[in-house]
């Protein structure tokens, strides 16, 4: 269990000391852009869904 705790400690002293971290303006420039295409490209899978939805739904209709 005191391996498992020293790992923890030095972990987050290599987090503090070792780590050079993003500038907070520049990730959030970052996030909201991360934000949008996620928008965009969910918005873009939505539309192909529920065109290829009503090409399948049109096709049974079609052979029934």
């Amino acid at each position: 269990m005191a391996g498992v705790i020293t790992y923890i400690k030095e972990s987050f002293e290599e987090l503090k000391n070792s780590v050079s971290w993003t500038p907070l303006p520049e990730a959030q420039r970052l996030t909201v852009i991360v934000a949008v295409f996620s928008i965009i490209f969910s918005l873009a899978i939505w539309g192909v869904d529920t065109v290829f939805s009503r090409a399948v739904k049109a096709y049974f209709e079609m052979i029934n």
